[in-house]
């Protein structure tokens, strides 16, 4: 119905496969059919946008997305997280979110390691920089080693193997040659869509991505996931 109050909630990066919301077209959409959106921020923030604000400034659009929230457990090396919206939209979340009402304030100390970090991401721009170069870097070697990594377009690069137990088995192999990786299987992700998890940091070094990179093509290759 027109009058029915519609929310689009969508994670602005991916954090399984790395890709990013079509904030654009979801905007479109917003208008169309005079609905609300949510971004959840939480892989976004420190790695898009001017000084790391995030997917809504990455594409122009914080103004036209209604509530953005976030977590300070990823960039912010913290823990605890927030929500922005309008003035009406966070007295009426003060009030009636339960999971907010019945959990404790954050500690002073996490709170204070998030502030740094945030003025770490503001006065030190290299960072974020050196995480961009060694993202495509590294995004560019797997391609070329054979890889499947899909569409990302992020530091977040899945590396497809596409049979749950060989995702396991190519986990363990990784990890005998000091390659830690995550594996992702139902019901993070589809039976067919099984995969590993490389997440990138802005001190790695291409070194280590040429490291990594051999030895999981190595892995790869010995249990016939890639030729």
């Amino acid at each position: 119905k027109p009058e029915s109050v519609k929310l689009i909630v969508v994670d602005g990066v991916f954090s399984m496969e790395g890709d990013l919301a079509n904030l654009p077209e979801i905007v479109r959409l917003k208008d169309k059919y005079n609905a609300s959106i949510m971004v959840d921020e939480a892989h976004g923030l420190g790695v898009f946008g001017r000084d790391g604000r995030g997917v809504c400034d990455h594409f122009g659009l914080t103004d036209q997305v209604d509530v953005i929230m976030g977590t300070f457990s990823k960039s912010l090396a913290s823990i605890g997280g927030f929500v922005a919206a309008d003035k009406d939209t966070i007295n009426w979340l003060r009030h009636n979110s339960r999971s907010y009402i019945f959990s404790a304030s954050n500690t002073p100390a996490a709170t204070a390691a998030a502030r740094a970090a945030l003025h770490i991401l503001k006065t030190e721009p290299e960072r974020c920089e050196n995480l961009w170069k060694i993202t495509n870097y590294a995004l560019d070697c797997f391609r070329q080693a054979g890889f499947e990594i899909g569409d990302t377009e992020s530091p977040i690069i899945p590396l497809y193997v596409r049979d749950t137990d060989k995702t396991f088995e190519v986990t363990k192999l990784a990890f005998d040659e000091g390659i830690f990786i995550n594996p992702v299987i139902p019901p993070a992700c589809a039976p067919q869509d099984t995969l590993v998890r490389v997440a990138l940091m802005a001190t790695h070094t291409k070194e280590q991505v040429d490291y990594a990179v051999d030895k999981l093509t190595k892995c790869f290759k010995k249990l016939e996931i890639i030729k």
